[in-house]
């Protein structure tokens, strides 16, 4: 799986492929990803890449012709699958997307910065458009990162692991249950006996109902989604 990040400020995001899951999976071939300076694909002098809003009003504006430039240079190599824009104005991200984007082959993300990019890039050029939750960053490099990170950790071969993602929390619409590990009594604070009790069925069947019960506390918006099928007991 291939994702080109598109950014004006390429260096913010040189740390978070360079590391942990994300490095061993590019190192193994399983995952690629690449990441395109806008200001190489504008035709100014200055290398310009953003310009002031047509009717007035306070910040800047990404212009078309940089984003189409790269978006073309980019599609005569290969196909993509989707285009992903970054703004606040998006669609919210959660587990179900990344779970849908990790089963493409070739993703374009376009960062979003300023006052946002001229609308005829939303309109024609742009297949998703993404947020990460309802506040605004000063650019769209993280969102990208956040982005990337949980899509490319659900590509077979990237973990050590592959079951790990299947029961991180929201797969199931559910969250985690608690995790423990030695000792299993630590200043008095004892592991729940059930967990050593070697009862698999057990075990499962107590980690189901904490995970209820944390849904039901913490994150009452996901517990009031939950069907039958998922063994709700209120």
């Amino acid at each position: 799986m291939r994702i080109d990040i598109i950014s004006c400020v390429p260096q913010l995001l040189v740390s978070p492929f360079e590391h942990s899951i994300l490095k061993r999976g590019q190192a193994a071939g399983v995952i690629e990803v690449e990441v395109h300076n806008l200001r190489d694909y504008s035709t100014s002098k200055q290398k310009q890449t953003d310009d002031y809003a047509f009717g007035g009003g306070a910040g800047m504006v990404m212009m078309i012709e940089p984003i189409e430039n790269c978006i073309n240079s980019l599609k005569a190599k290969r196909s993509y699958d989707a285009v992903i824009y970054t703004t606040p104005d998006g669609e919210l991200f959660d587990q179900q997307k990344a779970n849908q984007f990790s089963l493409l082959e070739n993703i374009i993300i376009l960062c979003g910065h300023y006052k946002g990019v001229d609308e005829r890039v939303r309109q024609h050029l742009i297949t998703h458009e993404i947020s990460i939750g309802d506040y605004v960053l000063s650019g769209g490099e993280l969102a990208a990162a956040v982005i990337a990170d949980a899509v490319f950790r659900l590509v077979p071969g990237v973990m050590n692991d592959e079951t790990s993602a299947l029961t991180d929390s929201f797969q199931d619409g559910l969250l985690a249950p608690p995790v423990y590990t030695r000792p299993a009594v630590y200043n008095g604070w004892e592991v729940p006996s059930v967990l050593s009790s070697g009862h698999q069925g057990k075990i499962e069947e107590w980690r189901h109902e904490q995970s209820l019960q944390r849904t039901r506390e913490r994150r009452p918006d996901l517990y009031s989604k939950l069907t039958d099928f998922q063994f709700v007991t209120k």
